[in-house]
């Protein structure tokens, strides 16, 4: 019996060891996820403060700047009426007027690079509801039809006979498809000489805006119908390199660009719960495809059925 105990006695201790050791062990690791979990929350907050000071110093700057590009362009009027004689002469004036226009042309270039960061890391609010795609597509095309003309690009739309419902914020999404068109009819610009003289191309410059209704089957689920809008264009088309990155923010291979549209582009898709896919074949063109989740309307209430008498 006294061995029994002994033993009894010592497994219940080496129990209580081992208990508390765990005991202590699951103590520190909880302590080690908490600190963790504070160092994340104190890095997100700075994080936060940094994007808020940053929007607050582009507005700050903004400001100015459009003082700035004001006063140039006044100065740059006032130069002009001022007669040619002998404290001013006539190169001496036109050197001006041209450091003048640089002046306002820099102001003017830095502002749109501050609307572009704005536009891009400020707070998405969108006011979605129930639109035909169509229709706000419709709309898009008749806007910028005119200025695709003048840069010698045919723009067209094939839309879908039948009404595309999606929950939209109508002026974001066309401003998503707007910086997509944008991009187009700038790549499809006509190519110049050393003269400076436009080089003819046997290629027609296009932009197809195109709309459909998409139904993927899944295997044990029901059918998933979404909304696809396809902005194509005729361009030289974009390597693959490049459009690995052609989303990434401040990425652009266009001189003065800031490298924010396509970035703003996808931004303002993957709010409305859909994404955007680019396809390119260099020297055929390229076409980028909008996904958006169809809506669906509700089913109306049947109505109740009178009783018999």
């Amino acid at each position: 019996m006294p061995w029994s105990s002994a033993i009894f006695g010592l497994g219940l201790l080496v129990g209580t060891v081992a208990t508390a050791l765990a005991a202590r062990w699951q103590i520190k690791r909880s302590l080690a996820k908490v600190r963790v979990a504070e160092r994340r929350a104190r890095s997100a907050e700075r994080l936060a403060e940094i994007g808020a000071m940053t929007a607050g110093l582009a507005h700050e700057i903004k400001n100015p700047l459009s003082t700035i590009g004001l006063n140039a362009q006044l100065l740059a009027e006032g130069m002009e009426e001022i007669p040619v004689d002998r404290a001013v002469d006539a190169p001496s004036k036109q050197r001006l007027i041209r450091r003048i226009g640089s002046l306002r042309r820099e102001a003017e270039r830095l502002k749109g690079i501050l609307s572009d960061f704005l536009s891009y890391a400020g707070e998405l609010r969108l006011d979605s509801a129930p639109q035909d795609v169509n229709q706000v597509v419709e709309e898009l095309v008749d806007f910028f039809s005119p200025q695709a003309q003048q840069q010698g690009v045919r723009l067209h739309s094939k839309l879908e006979a039948s009404t595309l419902l999606a929950s939209v914020d109508a002026p974001h999404l066309k401003q998503a498809l707007l910086n997509l068109m944008l991009n187009a009819v700038q790549a499809m610009k006509t190519s110049r000489d050393e003269a400076g003289k436009p080089l003819e191309s046997e290629r027609p410059k296009e932009l197809i805006i195109r709309t459909e209704r998409h139904i993927e089957k899944l295997a044990g689920q029901p059918p998933d119908q979404s909304v696809r809008i396809h902005v194509i264009d005729t361009g030289p088309g974009i390597p693959p390199l490049v459009l690995e990155r052609l989303f990434t923010p401040y990425f652009t291979t266009k001189a003065g660009g800031t490298g924010l549209g396509l970035a703003t582009t996808r931004r303002i898709i993957e709010a409305h719960h859909g994404r955007i896919e680019a396809y390119s074949q260099p020297g055929v063109g390229t076409e980028f495809t909008i996904t958006l989740p169809q809506h669906a309307p509700a089913a109306k209430e049947d109505s109740p059925r009178p009783r018999a008498p």
